[in-house]
Order: C-alpha cells, then structure tokens, then sequence
C-alpha cells in the first residue's frame, strides 16, 4: 500500500515537472523560437502559452520592441579635407527572427549589434566623405538629408541580419583635438575682422552725421545772427527815427534830457576820475543860472580841477556818455 502510494506520489512529481518543462510563456514585447538540437522547428511571434517536447526543445527569447545601438567614436574626411571626429546611435528592430538566428546563431544580440556597428561605420564613412559633402554641409541644415542617406543604405545592407534600421542620428561632430586650437584662432580672427569692418563703417556713419550737425549748427547760428543783426539795425533805425522825431519836436529840452542821462551815468560813484577843460559844454547844465564859470573864477584858465566821479560819457549832445580818465571840475 505505502509502495503504490510512494510511486503514485513520484509519478505525478514526474508529470508535473514534465508539464512544466514543456508549457513557456511568450510575453507581448517578445517573439520567440523553439530549437530542437540547434534546429528551428517552431515560431512563436503572438503572446501566449505555448508548448515544447521536455529536455528536447529549448526556447529562445528575442525581444521585439525598438532597440537601441551606440556606434564607435570614428573620424571621418569629408571633400573639404578637413577631419572630423564622428559617432552615431541608432534605432532598430528585428522583424524577422528565423532570419535573425541563423545570421547570428547562438550570439544573439551582441552579435547583432557588433555586425550593425561595422555596417553604421561603414556606411557614415561613405555618405560623408562623398563628394560635394564637405564639413560645412555636415553642420548645416543637410546633415537631416545625410542621416537619411545613412539609414537607408545601412537598411539595405541589415535586410540579410532579419533587422529594420529604424532611424540614424549623429550625435556629435567634432574637429579632432589637435585641430581645434588651429581652427578657434582662425574663426576669432574672422571675427575679429569683421568686428573691425564694422567699427569703420560706423566711425564713418558717425563721421557724416557729426559733419552734417556741424553744418546744421553753423547754418543755424548763421542765420540767427543774421536774424538778431536785421533786428537790431530796424531797432536801431527806429530808435533813431524817435529821437530825430523828438528832438525835432523840442530840440532844447531833448538837449536837456540827454545831458541829464549824462550826468546821472557820469556822476556816479566816487571810484573814477574824469579830466575836461572848465568852459567844457558837458557842465552847461550843472551851473545854473547864478552859477559862476569855471571860466570866470579866480582860478587859472587852464587850470584842471579833480573831483571824482564814476565813468561818465564826453559828449552828451551826442551819446550821452563821457570819456574815463576824466577830471570834472568843481562846481
């Protein structure tokens, strides 16, 4: 009884461990190969449950989703001669994975991987160092066209590795290291001329418009003088007709007010001197009628006298102001 027990209990171990070997699981981000002794003799690309013969049959696992490839940093010449240091990424897929095994065998992924490297070098090397395709159309608004061209022929050369090249982007393009010092120097000198080129032509800018204010400053002033000149001869011209008017009207006591205006501008202050002969017609005004001449005094004809007196004007019959230097004689 405990016998038939034991070996149904073993039997129903051993069927267990039997259908779990044979029962695998496909997951929907892979698709998946059932190999007997190196042979393929089933494909599983849908996500399920399937089965295999235990011991016999083994499973491979490859992943379908969109994979990723870093390539080798590379140099690279273009038809401009000048070396630039390239690297690249890119994105591909297995489509075909009966194909994809037996490209690979039993290497799988990094195999793959190292094949489509070799082929991305190969073909960056030749789209980029083709004619016409010099360094500064790698850098321009082309370089999308280029990584195009990359993908493509890389497309055409994976089709026999079950891949699809996805996309290509170059990641950087540089000048190698030695190159670069050379290269900064020539682009600040280049720069530096041009800066220069502008501050000429901006000086020169400068120059005119400077000039042309000066133009404009001196026909302004000009003009204004000019202006303030007519101004004041009709000023003056008036003034005169007035006075001429004025003295024509009372010619005395148009005599009188200007030799006033004399003495109040001549006579004033204590700080000058005003030197004149006696009988001079400046002092008419300031004798009087019972006043004595400086003529008729006791003193000598000739005598000067001094009093002072502030600046005064000579003759006020004609412009109302003496002469400094003046002695006014003493009334």
């Amino acid at each position: 009884m405990r016998r038939s027990v034991t070996a149904a209990i073993v039997a129903l171990g051993v069927a267990l461990v039997l259908l779990l070997s044979s029962i695998y699981v496909v997951d929907e981000r892979e698709k998946a190969l059932v190999l007997q002794f190196g042979q393929i003799k089933q494909v599983r690309e849908e996500p399920g449950l399937g089965l295999k013969i235990p011991f016999i049959q083994e499973v491979v696992k490859y992943d379908d989703r969109i994979l990723s490839l870093d390539t080798e940093t590379i140099e690279v010449t273009p038809s401009d001669d000048r070396r630039l240091v390239v690297d690249a990424f890119a994105r591909y897929r297995i489509n075909d994975v009966v194909q994809f095994r037996q490209a690979v065998g039993a290497g799988g992924i990094a195999t793959a991987q190292d094949r489509l490297g070799s082929i991305l070098n190969a073909t960056i090397r030749e789209v980029l160092g083709a004619d016409q395709v010099t360094s500064d159309v790698i850098l321009s608004a082309e370089r999308g066209s280029l990584m195009t061209r990359i993908r493509d022929l890389a497309q055409a050369q994976a089709e026999d590795l079950g891949i699809t090249v996805v996309d290509v982007r170059l990641k950087q393009t540089n000048l190698p290291e030695q190159n670069l010092a050379a290269t900064f120097d020539r682009m600040r000198a280049e720069r530096e001329r041009e800066a220069a080129d502008e501050i000429a032509r901006g000086n020169e800018a400068a120059q005119r418009v400077r000039a042309t204010a000066d133009r404009t400053v001196t026909e302004t002033i000009s003009e204004a003088e000019r202006d303030a000149d007519v101004t004041r001869g009709e000023a003056d011209a008036e003034a005169n007709r007035v006075f001429a008017q004025a003295y024509g009207a009372d010619p005395e006591f148009f005599q009188f007010y200007r030799s006033m205006q004399a003495y109040e501008r001549a006579l004033k202050g204590s700080n000058s001197t005003l030197v004149l002969t006696p009988d001079n017609a400046f002092f008419d005004y300031l004798y009087g009628s019972g006043a004595v001449p400086p003529s008729e005094a006791t003193a000598p004809a000739s005598a000067t006298q001094e009093a002072p007196v502030a600046p005064a004007q000579e003759d006020a019959s004609l412009d109302g102001e003496a002469q400094p230097g003046a002695t006014a004689p003493a009334a």
